[in-house]
């Protein structure tokens, strides 16, 4: 059997959902396929994540470019992975890594390598004919993520007084993906009268969820509930809450102050914060938090986890990143009991890989993300499946970039069939 060589690998700058550049990349194999994939971009991102290079000239697009990550796929990434053999993807991404040379990246830039381990695990699906998500996952993988959208954004990813970033929506009682997304879209429809009915705005943040002005950050839960209800379905039975508070965009410092201005609340400290959950946990349908608290707040995450970590899944975003170091050592100490894992925020599918093969053998959870800057790629749907996680974040009903995602969960739930699974 001839093996899938690879014959080219091009690459050129395209825009993401924000209108901000980012990398595509293109590879072609020797049996004459050819594939594609597009990186995207994060706006609230961990200090220790790989290097999103940038080409900083203040004359194209604010400095924002991202021609030098593409001519280092084309003049140094390119003509090292000539000729290897597509379906050995540990070994291309580590070839990418040792090019660099960098802890995170930073020579090459992770958009350009991830580009490229991205298009690289496509090919090599299309040259054998198996499905994104079962060349990855296995012949085994078929378990449908959970949707958690979001619905309403705040924090960096709006303009508005919440201070939390995120606040999703999620079908833990649908019996299948197909229902499931249908349980939330349809939620995301009745909140959006609620809000017209309350004068409040109806425009949307980077990730398609609703960016009003509330009376504070509590009723925004409020009003969710609210629209699970009216839409006909049960809190907490059938569709529970998620949220996001990214807390590193509030910290003051790493001493455990925040300062939740936006909203008008003021200065809290871990331990405030830490017993607000507490009161929100008990009231509300909360099933996943995810960055309660700050990337340099360890101990402040480990009481977090400590306190609440048995009634609902604690994530680690910002103080993980996606990286095997860090996510060894908040297993070693108890800081979370889940990771979030994002793409681009370590570079490689196999980095990604073993960071999802180390949460699952230390018993933790872990939570596949997009990024705020998408493109219409659609990597994200299949790696969900072929991880088995169990449950996703891919945004909100209203953004193409968004829906295609979850479009492409549909197409796999369809191929699948009965063999299909889905449970929270």
């Amino acid at each position: 059997m001839t093996r899938p060589t690879i014959s080219a690998i091009r690459a050129m700058e395209i825009l993401d959902s924000r209108g901000n550049p980012t990398v595509r990349v293109f590879v072609e194999l020797g049996d004459g396929t050819e594939s594609c994939a597009s990186v995207p971009s994060g706006a609230s991102t961990g200090e220790n994540e790989a290097v999103e290079l940038r080409d900083g000239d203040s004359s194209r697009y604010a400095g924002k470019g991202v021609l030098t990550a593409v001519s280092n796929v084309k003049e140094i990434i390119a003509p090292s992975l000539i000729g290897m053999d597509a379906s050995e993807q540990a070994l291309i991404d580590r070839r990418m890594i040792e090019l660099d040379g960098t802890e995170n990246k930073s020579k090459l830039g992770a958009n350009a390598i991830l580009g490229v381990s991205m298009a690289v695990a496509q090919a090599a699906s299309q040259s054998a004919r198996i499905p994104l998500y079962q060349y990855l996952g296995g012949a085994g993988a078929r378990r449908l993520p959970v949707p958690c959208m979001n619905i309403v954004n705040g924090g960096q990813h709006a303009d508005n007084n919440v201070d939390f970033q995120e606040f999703m929506a999620v079908p833990i009682g649908a019996p299948t993906f197909r229902e499931g997304i249908r349980y939330v879209v349809e939620t995301f429809h009745i909140l959006k009268g609620i809000l017209k009915d309350r004068g409040l705005a109806t425009s949307v943040g980077d990730e398609g969820g609703f960016a009003p002005n509330f009376s504070s950050n509590e009723d925004a839960i409020e009003t969710i509930v609210q629209a699970i209800e009216k839409a006909g379905y049960k809190p907490g039975e059938q569709i529970a809450i998620a949220l996001d508070s990214a807390a590193t965009s509030f910290a003051l410092d790493r001493d455990g102050e925040y300062d939740l201005n936006r909203s008008h609340v003021g200065k809290m400290s871990s331990g405030e914060l830490i017993a607000l959950a507490g009161d929100w946990i008990e009231k509300y349908p909360i099933v996943l938090w995810e960055d309660p608290l700050a990337e340099g707040d360890w101990v402040g995450f480990k009481q977090f986890t400590a306190k609440h970590g048995k009634k609902i899944e604690v994530v680690g975003d910002d103080i993980f990143v996606t990286n095997t170091q860090y996510i060894a050592r908040g297993i070693k100490e108890c800081t979370a009991n889940s990771a979030l894992i994002k793409l681009n925020q370590i570079g490689t599918v196999s980095e990604s890989i073993e960071a999802v093969r180390m949460c699952r053998d230390s018993g933790w959870h872990y939570f596949l993300s997009h990024r705020s800057g998408e493109t219409e790629d659609t990597f994200l749907a299949d790696f969900a499946v072929a991880m088995d996680g169990g449950h996703l974040k891919s945004g909100s009903a209203s953004r193409s970039e968004r829906i295609a995602k979850y479009n492409r969960l549909l197409e796999i739930e369809e191929e699948l069939g009965e063999g299909s699974l889905f449970y929270w």
